[in-house]
């Protein structure tokens, strides 16, 4: 790879580090507000707590992905949660694919499949802030970095059309 393309597939990294970090807090923090609201109403915690769901699983991820498993008081954040880690983790993973392309084209798809994954991860970035999932700061720190994201995967995908041009062919 090339020095840019090992700096986009950082950001990449990065930014899917985030995102990873951010799902398993948005369910903990549903998960917390719940439980305080069955107490202060003097209701036991029992079988429908998410900690007593997810206490025997060996791993978290196991919830990440399976969101049937999640009790119904949470559903909704973790279906947002989900669809952002699906897209945000989608990003580096198309421009690892992008990097090691076997074709011109192949590499121009990829491309355009990570921007419109950046794409798809500010839209629920919007969807969780809108919601009150996510804090105005924790919004505008995540969207920064998404946005950025977005910006170097529009210009690489921009150069590839203007090169392409250049050669002579039609899109």
């Amino acid at each position: 790879m090339s020095e840019i393309s090992d700096a986009i597939q950082d950001k990449c990294l990065a930014f899917g580090d985030r995102v990873i970090k951010l799902n398993d807090y948005l369910l903990e923090q549903a998960s917390q507000k719940y439980d305080s609201g069955r107490q202060k109403y003097g209701m036991r915690k029992g079988k429908s707590s998410f900690s007593h769901q997810t206490s025997d699983l060996s791993q978290t991820s196991y919830v990440r992905h399976q969101t049937s498993r999640v009790p119904v008081h949470l559903q909704s954040v973790a279906a947002l949660a989900n669809q952002l880690l699906r897209s945000g983790t989608s990003i580096g993973a198309n421009n690892a694919e992008a990097t090691s392309a076997i074709s011109k084209a192949d590499f121009k798809s990829k491309s355009y499949i990570a921007l419109k994954e950046a794409r798809e991860s500010l839209y629920w970035l919007d969807l969780l802030h809108r919601n009150n999932y996510l804090t105005d700061v924790q919004y505008q720190s995540l969207y920064t970095d998404c946005d950025e994201l977005v910006k170097v995967l529009t210009h690489r995908c921009k150069k590839l059309d203007e090169n392409e041009d250049k050669d002579g062919k039609k899109k």
